[in-house]
């Protein structure tokens, strides 16, 4: 047994694990709350003999899993997952999520578009009206065409710049090899239609917008967890 959640982060991530089923192949998200999860899974392995294989969003997850004694494959091995568990940056009621303030965008968004349940893991204080209210929409995009994107989506309404790297001496890099814009766009234009603008801009390898992709959004609020289903 695991002793008593210590935190919103813990308790979210152990309620996110009661989803698990013997035999699943699991996404793992990346980050604090996606430790915990890991942990868990991790846990009831050796605990009560639930075994899956896991697919993690980043070399970080992928990293603790294996330090763990979990199975770990990789994204080229594999069409659809089972279910694929992480937090998020933005949450909207109609569950439009942000992420990507890390440096995992494309494999996050192809494991939680090849999942059949994406469980989003969080807590209140993520809870907006619309994206984009507290950060940049992150975007990814090629480095040889990254001014010719800036350009088309300032055209569409977006202003931002590139992402700076944390000693602000250089450019930030995804983990796909890509520069990062982050851009604000005007709070009237829709969760959807933002979505599709910004896949339609030539130039962009991913954004962090994740619209229509979540099937349960988990909140957890001193220790008890909401559920909100699409």
């Amino acid at each position: 047994m695991h002793d008593k959640p210590m935190n919103d982060k813990q308790a979210v991530a152990i309620h996110a694990a009661t989803y698990v089923k013997k035999g699943m192949l699991v996404g793992l998200g990346t980050g604090s709350t996606a430790n915990y999860f890991i942990e868990e899974l991790a846990r009831l392995q050796t605990e009560q003999n639930l075994k899956v294989t896991t697919i993690a969003s980043s070399h970080v997850s992928m990293i603790k899993a294996q330090s763990l004694g979990l199975s770990v494959v990789a994204i080229t091995q594999v069409a659809e997952i089972d279910l694929y568990v992480d937090g998020a940056d933005e949450i909207t009621p109609d569950m439009t999520l942000l992420k990507g303030r890390g440096y995992d965008l494309v494999l996050e968004k192809l494991l939680a578009k090849a999942a059949k349940q994406f469980l989003v893991v969080t807590d209140k204080s993520k809870l907006v009206d619309r994206i984009g209210t507290n950060y940049a929409i992150p975007i990814e995009v090629m480095p040889f065409a990254w001014k010719a994107t800036k350009r088309s989506l300032e055209a569409a309404g977006g202003t931002g710049d590139l992402r700076q790297n944390s000693a602000k001496d250089g450019l930030s890099i995804s983990s796909h090899g890509s520069l990062i814009l982050d851009m604000v766009f005007d709070q009237s234009i829709s969760e959807a239609s933002l979505n599709q603008l910004i896949n339609n801009t030539p130039g962009v390898v991913e954004h962090g917008v994740f619209h229509g992709l979540a099937s349960l959004v988990l909140i957890a609020d001193n220790g008890n967890v909401e559920e909100r289903w699409k």
